[in-house]
């Protein structure tokens, strides 16, 4: 087990943690506007392919990509930057290092859409 201290580090926790909430965005606009993910590609002007990754979470994306993406579900891409301690809420707590296989469980098709607002 990891201590989130820890976990912040980690270049893997911070693309895994992007490519959830990409993910959450993406299925909330395909569900709002009653889009498939092929009628998305064709918005973007990408292949159904293409699409596909980004909601199983196996695209690494470029920052060009994720700012089209971005604009694409009418949000906009604000990264900001701040201390690693800012990040972690107590040295005392801990956590695991997300597996592979738990970006396949959030991209399953029919898993309920959650905001993080809520």
């Amino acid at each position: 087990m990891l201590k989130e201290a820890e976990l912040v580090k980690r270049p893997e926790y911070w693309l895994e943690t992007i490519q959830n909430e990409i993910y959450r965005q993406v299925a909330a606009y395909l569900k709002d506007n009653n889009m498939t993910q092929t009628q998305l590609a064709i918005q973007l002007g990408v292949s159904k392919g293409y699409i596909s990754q980004v909601m199983k979470g196996e695209f690494n994306y470029t920052l060009k990509k994720l700012i089209e993406l971005s604009l694409a579900v009418g949000k906009a891409p604000v990264i900001v930057f701040k201390p690693l301690e800012d990040t972690t809420k107590s040295d005392k707590e801990e956590f695991s290092l997300p597996s592979s296989s738990s970006l396949d469980r959030v991209a399953e098709p029919g898993m309920p859409y959650t905001s993080l607002e809520e």
